[in-house]
């Protein structure tokens, strides 16, 4: 692998740096949102079995809990019942707009990880260029008779090539896995709430 990175030239430096970012990112997003959807289950359910019971001031116990409550589908919940008051459209916009809020949120580092995905080939691409003038410049100088010192340049240009390429290509695929999976869990927020304050205003 040590010998794999030397042939590769100082382009392989900042693709072994983006390497280990998007790596770290993919772990983070995986920890993150696992946490995220196990508060946010524990919260619906607390706030169904408040809807659920035969307790008074239903509502006041429901922003109670929105507020000692630090996740997603409280915050977004809690802009709904601050609108009840006002009437289903604006209760609905209000929770979209929380949910819109949460998009960053949820979604955070997956601008770099897009980044990731668009500079490595690009710096794969620079280190074949680099690789394929250092080539040049070998049959400039000594001709074509110089096998060693052209391979050597060519390798480079190849390896980078490789090596930005299976960054990019996984970190394309849990980019798109990890967005799809933060607008579902949105949706799915932004869905409770309206339905437990349509539930709220029957009861």
């Amino acid at each position: 692998m040590l010998q794999f990175l030397i042939k590769g030239g100082p382009i392989m430096v900042p693709l072994v740096f983006c390497s280990i970012l998007a790596l770290a990112i993919i772990i983070e997003k995986f920890m993150s949102l696992k946490i995220i959807e196990s508060k946010a289950n524990k919260f619906m359910e607390r706030a169904l079995g408040i809807l659920n019971s035969d307790e008074e001031r239903k509502i006041d116990k429901v922003l109670a809990l929105c507020e000692m409550t630090s996740s997603p589908p409280a915050r977004i919940l809690q802009a709904g019942i601050e609108k009840k008051e006002v009437g289903r459209a604006e209760i609905k916009e209000a929770v979209e707009d929380a949910g819109a809020i949460e998009v960053p949120h949820l979604g955070r580092y997956l601008v770099i990880l897009s980044t990731i995905v668009t500079i490595s080939p690009l710096l794969g691409l620079l280190g074949t260029v680099r690789g394929m003038i250092i080539a040049f410049n070998v049959i400039d100088v000594a001709g074509v008779g110089e096998a060693g010192a052209l391979a050597g340049g060519i390798s480079e240009a190849l390896y980078t090539t490789a090596f930005g390429l299976s960054i990019a290509i996984p970190a394309l695929v849990f980019y798109n896995y990890f967005t799809h999976r933060t607008d579902r869990l949105v949706r799915k927020l932004e869905n409770f709430s309206s339905e437990f304050l349509e539930l709220l205003a029957r009861r």
